[in-house]
């Protein structure tokens, strides 16, 4: 079956490049605009539609016309834990070489009282694993670091450095599920309209 995901649009945090993980952030007004400029193709837009239960993934469902949207909330962003409202740069001045050891663990990077992007796989596993037993196609409208948890399973990439592919917002990321739930790349970065930028924090 087919898995389609989308991010939520822009918020004034990923503006202030602030980490944002479980903090229930809204739109921005710059962002509502942006994804105001977006389209869901039609086949797609037919698919059953998941929503991350923060209010920026539901604000952007809305925002996109989805209808019959359910909440999952195994498609939450990652918790960053007490990082959360930090930017990364000031983090790694703060903590030196302690942060670049800490960064290097990729998928096992835990921010204080946070997940790893492991955590989230294993979170979002038994999700992937019902959804390919439904076999329903699926659109998802959720969080970065969900979708780069999700591309690492298809690609096998450990997050010790960047992603084989820049994912882009404002795009579609497609994949195939396997019966196990394993995903699979389809497509990348397929425009939702004139609003796709380049990845964010």
């Amino acid at each position: 079956m087919k898995l389609a995901l989308i991010r939520h649009g822009p918020t004034a945090w990923n503006a202030e490049k602030r980490i944002q993980g479980r903090t229930d952030v809204p739109l921005s007004q710059a962002g509502r605009a942006t994804v105001a400029q977006w389209r869901v193709p039609i086949d797609v837009k037919a698919y059953q539609v998941l929503v991350s239960p923060l209010t920026r993934a539901r604000e952007t469902a809305e925002l996109l016309g989805l209808r019959g949207t359910r909440i999952e909330p195994a498609l939450a962003e990652r918790s960053w834990g007490s990082w959360e409202g930090e930017r990364l740069p000031e983090l790694r001045s703060r903590y030196g070489s302690d942060m670049k050891n800490w960064e290097a663990r990729g998928l096992d990077f835990r921010a204080p009282q946070g997940e790893s992007s492991r955590d989230l796989q294993a979170r979002l596993m038994p999700l992937l694993v019902r959804l390919a037993a439904d076999a329903t196609d699926t659109l998802a409208v959720t969080h970065r670091g969900v979708i780069r948890a999700i591309y690492a399973l298809a690609t096998g990439w450990d997050m010790r450095d960047k992603p084989p592919e820049a994912l882009h917002d404002g795009c579609l990321q497609l994949f195939e599920l396997t019966g196990d739930g394993l995903p699979v790349v389809s497509a990348l970065n397929r425009p939702l309209g004139d609003g796709a930028r380049a990845e964010g924090s």
